[in-house]
């Protein structure tokens, strides 16, 4: 039987109920499940969580953004309450697919949204880039927390000094299947070293660690095969819609040098917002930092309904200390 985390009763991390669930079918025939919340004329947002993660993941941000948002979260393929994958497995093919099926299933034709995506979901939006329906239906993006290659190289959780041996520690880590057992003292302070920053609040931490231990373990090695060889650098420069980038400066798995090498990659890049001192799980370490960032895009760009041109001059990538 699938485990979910159990999560906070009340508190920002407590997952609000959704106005309305849908379980949509992707591709290859794998289910998804997505949960749509706040007022459903409101301008709309679309979040794809990380690996290992669920819609309990982005609790914080859709409790902000609901009062006057139209929020679609999904579990990404084998997360959360989304099956096993089908036919199509594990591939950021079937990544792209699965976010092309909840964005058509869930919002309504003729409408756009600002889509977010942190680490394996901004994976996701780089998969689909190619996508008509992406180009057609994204108002704009925002990159949080994420990679397009090389992150096994650039991945700073195992402090080993020569970076061949850091690199295979770091494939066998992604690539393992052994099981994380309970949340105990220790795996808390795993948690907190590997993916958040030394100032996180413990019940951010707890969190957290409850979300990343009821991933499936066959699922997480099957996401994290995937990741070892990712190659996505092809694609950034085909996100032409107006797109941020997050990234906390305390990042291990995905540190600032793979934000600075998105930002000058992209062709529309409103800005590169560096979080100090947080880690990788930067909607939970910060939410309202996270949900400044997709408000902002929203005001600027969310009601507009004419798909934004592919853009050959590129604007200047600010960037800003939040």
């Amino acid at each position: 039987m699938r485990r979910l985390p159990s999560p906070p009763s009340s508190g920002p991390h407590a997952p609000p109920v959704p106005e309305r669930t849908l379980t949509v079918v992707s591709a290859d025939g794998s289910r998804v499940h997505t949960e749509l919340h706040g007022p459903e004329d409101a301008p709309a947002v679309v979040l794809a969580h990380g690996w290992t993660c669920s819609t309990a993941f982005w609790a914080p941000v859709v409790r902000a953004l609901s009062a006057d948002h139209r929020v679609i979260v999904y579990d990404q393929r084998g997360h959360g309450r989304s099956p096993a994958p089908g036919s199509g497995g594990y591939s950021t093919h079937a990544l792209a697919d699965d976010l092309v099926a909840v964005v058509e299933a869930a919002l309504p034709a003729g409408r756009r949204a600002v889509l977010a995506g942190h680490s394996m979901g901004g994976m996701t939006l780089m998969a689909a880039a190619d996508r008509p329906v992406l180009r057609e239906r994204a108002a704009a993006a925002v990159l949080c927390s994420t990679g397009a290659s090389r992150l096994v190289d650039r991945a700073r959780v195992l402090p080993l000094r020569p970076p061949r041996a850091r690199a295979l520690a770091h494939r066998a880590l992604l690539g393992s299947r052994a099981p994380l057992g309970s949340v105990t003292p220790l795996s808390k302070r795993l948690v907190r070293y590997a993916t958040m920053g030394p100032g996180a609040d413990p019940a951010a931490v707890e969190v957290c660690a409850r979300i990343l231990h009821a991933c499936p373990r066959a699922v997480r090695a099957g996401w994290g095969r995937v990741l070892l060889d990712l190659e996505l650098d092809a694609r950034i420069g085909e996100l032409t819609m107006p797109t941020a980038v997050i990234a906390g400066t305390a990042d291990r798995l995905t540190p600032l040098e793979h934000a600075h090498a998105m930002a000058a990659a992209l062709p529309h890049c409103t800005g590169l917002i560096e979080l100090p001192g947080l880690g990788h799980m930067t909607p939970v370490e910060d939410p309202e930092a996270v949900t400044g960032v997709i408000r902002g895009l929203v005001e600027e760009y969310g009601t507009s309904q004419a798909p934004h041109p592919s853009t050959t001059q590129k604007p200047h990538a600010k960037e800003q200390t939040a």
